[in-house]
């Protein structure tokens, strides 16, 4: 009887072993891949800036073929676009501190741009130009995709952050030093619509 109590005991541990060995395996590759979606989105919301930053060179010389005298707004595009590829965020170094920044030099570039496509008004045979009007839609596009690898991005991290948040993965989560990766979030005066005047 004793023997038969030892075997089923320790087919019980070893059967509690197996499944502590499954779900502890399992977390840990769901912790894992969650990340790895999370460093995928980042790397998607980089390219999609990159692609923006490689369509400003020929803008800017388009530009500068009709508008050579406004050296000031073309100065200030070039500027912008250097600051925004010095600063690279690895997918392992995201942090608030470091998105914000990011997002800061972006910004820049945007406000450069917007201010190169308001002297672009002025100038009707440019207006015209196919060139410039391929890479005005080109970037236009290039916008609403950042948009949406931004959006993507905020998406990965949440599904990684409520996983690394959520019982009992958090305890693996905690013991294996995942921590919660920043969100996108809207640019300071987003909430209010801007004043067009006439």
């Amino acid at each position: 009887m004793r023997i038969k109590k030892g075997w089923i005991a320790l087919g019980v541990a070893v059967l509690a072993v197996l499944l502590t060995y499954g779900w502890v395996k399992g977390t840990y590759n769901a912790l894992v891949t969650a990340e790895e979606r999370v460093a995928q989105a980042w790397a998607n919301v980089e390219s999609t800036y990159q692609r923006r930053a490689d369509l400003i060179p020929n803008l800017v010389e388009t530009v500068k073929g009709y508008a050579a005298h406004e050296r000031e707004v073309l100065e200030a595009v070039t500027q912008a676009r250097s600051r925004v590829g010095q600063i690279t965020v690895k997918a392992d170094q995201l942090t608030p501190e470091m998105i914000q920044r990011f997002q800061r030099a972006q910004q820049g570039l945007s406000g450069a741009l917007t201010r190169l496509l308001a002297v672009a008004e002025r100038y009707p045979d440019l207006k015209a130009n196919q060139n410039f009007l391929d890479l005005q839609t080109q970037l236009e596009g290039t916008e609403n995709r950042i948009n949406v690898a931004r959006n993507r991005y905020n998406e990965a991290a949440r599904a990684y952050n409520t996983l690394i948040r959520t019982f009992p993965a958090k305890l693996l989560a905690d013991a294996f030093g995942f921590e919660p990766k920043p969100y996108f979030e809207a640019d300071r005066g987003a909430e209010k619509a801007p004043k067009v005047r006439f």
